[in-house]
């Protein structure tokens, strides 16, 4: 089953990005409370994939008002190649359509060979054309990388 994720699911969603080899986390963001703004700026456009009361799959998605991104893109290793993740990606973009966007982007890592050829498999375009460029405004906002 597929819905819109609520803050009641963040331990769930919080375990499962733990046990994501390579995923990167930030440890202002990704709090319960970062997650909490977002999902209060975002309310219906992020995705949680839940199985045997289990989540197993989550989207962080949300928008400004004229371009969506989708972040934290992730399925449980043992839930893969089973349509969890096209399932979820396509939940979100309806509700982004239903919101009036009409483009949405995200990024992924070089070296998440995983990720890459999902998306290229599901019809999403490599850009080649810009460079993406951060800024921190918060350094106690730290990233750390799962093993």
């Amino acid at each position: 089953m597929v819905r819109s994720m609520t803050i009641a699911d963040y331990e769930k969603v919080y375990a499962l990005w733990k046990q994501i080899k390579g995923f990167a986390m930030r440890s202002v963001d990704d709090s319960k409370e970062g997650v909490e703004r977002f999902l209060k700026r975002n309310p219906k456009t992020s995705v949680v994939a839940i199985e045997d009361g289990n989540v197993v799959g989550a989207i962080l998605c949300g928008h400004d008002g004229r371009r969506g991104c989708m972040y934290h893109v992730c399925v449980h290793p043992a839930y893969r190649r089973r349509g969890i993740g096209k399932e979820m990606v396509v939940y979100a973009m309806k509700r982004l359509q239903e919101e009036e966007i009409n483009k949405v982007s995200l990024i992924a890592f070089t070296s998440n060979d995983i990720g890459n050829a999902f998306w290229n498999t599901i019809g999403w375009t490599r850009r080649n054309d810009l460079n993406y460029y951060d800024f921190t405004l918060n350094t106690n906002n730290i990233v750390r990388f799962n093993q």
